[in-house]
């Protein structure tokens, strides 16, 4: 299913009266408190979509907009094989759509080149070939590209003698701090109110009932609150009274300073994945992890967004970039603008934490990789679902309270 059926589908939908579009429509909408945690991209989403449906919506963070893992993504939007299973692939094929109406209604600037990717390994390249297929089954427009095509497509990519890559013409890149902003901008517009640096201390309760929240700022009554905070650690136990097993991993991306147009769209090659934004900057991001010694371990123990110094940074990027001139030998020489360590909010099974916690029915956890991709549709979803007091039955498999099994999907 391409993005034009799908957008037809929502519409059609929204006609319906059914979609989570008519939120505001819900019972008493306009009177709910709604308090979002975490100024990333999906509390973002999240806060715009509320503040459209007519919540008193206050967002706040305890850095500032887009400064943890959004800042730190490679950004693609994209529903491929990784995506699973179906249902699962359906809700990321829907988002990627949404990113399409979003885009409209906020300006927002958003490369639609899709995506060409390979492996090194015949063996892994063979798999690959099977997960298209699946891809094609499923209704997404995937397919492999011949040499003489994917040459076309990006001439300036060394595709070091493929002769065959996969090609998903749906995807997209964007910058996510640029989008978190614009998301944010939108919901202030409506109403919001966006406080940061201010972190959330603690919830208050009466007679079982979620009255208020104390921050580092001082009180604030509400109804509901969204913890939308990424991978950090203790969020989901303090305020949720939950146990979400986590294994969050960090990754590294390095952009560089604005430059003519070399890519088309994303690139995803053995050891490194590229695209360009629509500014010029060009964006890597690594694969292989950080090295498994313990210099790193130790480094890494307080979860930093940054390097300990800028030679250390230069130095991770330098590394970075050795792989992809590889694959695109104009690069080299290109002036590095950030590095950012960027981690990963993954749930234990690999698929997002989306609903109320079952100790505490107000709080509403939004937890996810991915965040990127799913950010436009976990916001209608999320929003619809507190202002209406209804469950989505496609979000049941994703639920705080679900059996957690460790699965490697990415």
């Amino acid at each position: 299913m391409d993005r034009r059926t799908l957008l037809k589908l929502m519409a059609a939908t929204a006609l319906a009266g059914t979609s989570p579009h008519n939120s505001a429509s819900g019972k008493n909408s306009s009177k709910e408190k709604v308090l979002v945690v975490g100024a990333g991209i999906i509390g973002a989403s999240i806060a715009y979509q509320l503040a459209k449906a007519g919540a008193e919506v206050t967002i706040i963070d305890s850095l500032a907009p887009a400064s943890h893992a959004s800042q730190g993504t490679f950004a693609w939007i994209n529903a491929t094989w990784a995506k699973q299973p179906k249902s699962y692939h359906a809700l990321n094929q829907e988002s990627v759509a949404s990113w399409g109406q979003l885009q409209n209604e906020l300006g927002l600037n958003i490369r639609w080149g899709g995506s060409l990717e390979w492996f090194a390994s015949a063996t892994r390249q063979d798999k690959l070939e099977l997960q298209i297929a699946e891809q094609i089954a499923w209704g997404e427009p995937a397919r492999m590209m011949s040499a003489s095509e994917f040459k076309q497509h990006e001439p300036q990519v060394n595709f070091q003698g493929q002769n065959r890559v996969a090609y998903s013409p749906n995807d997209g890149a964007i910058d996510p701090v640029a989008a978190t902003h614009s998301l944010l901008k939108a919901a202030v517009k409506l109403g919001a109110k966006l406080t940061y640096p201010c972190k959330l201390l603690e919830l208050s309760f009466a007679g079982g009932r979620l009255v208020g929240a104390e921050t580092s700022l001082g009180g604030i009554a509400i109804d509901k609150v969204v913890l939308a905070t990424g991978a950090a650690p203790d969020t989901a136990s303090r305020f949720a009274g939950l146990d979400l097993p986590q294994r969050s991993t960090p990754g590294i991306i390095a952009i560089t300073k604005p430059m003519p147009q070399l890519l088309n769209g994303v690139i995803s090659a053995p050891g490194i994945h590229m695209h360009q934004r629509t500014d010029g900057r060009i964006v890597l991001g690594e694969q292989s992890g950080p090295p498994k010694n313990e210099a790193h371990k130790n480094r890494l123990k307080g979860r930093p967004n940054g390097f300990p110094s800028r030679e250390l940074a230069a130095e991770h990027a330098t590394r970075m970039f050795a792989v992809a001139e590889v694959f695109c030998p104009k690069m080299a020489g290109l002036k590095i603008e950030d590095v950012h360590i960027g981690w990963r909010p993954l749930p234990l099974d690999g698929h997002p934490v989306i609903g109320a916690s079952v100790r505490q029915p107000n709080v509403y956890l939004a937890v996810m990789h991915s965040g990127v991709s799913l950010a436009p549709i976990v916001g209608q979803l999320v929003a619809y679902e507190l202002m209406n007091g209804k469950t989505v039955p496609r979000l049941d498999a994703y639920r705080p309270d679900r059996p957690f099994k460790r699965v490697k999907r990415y």
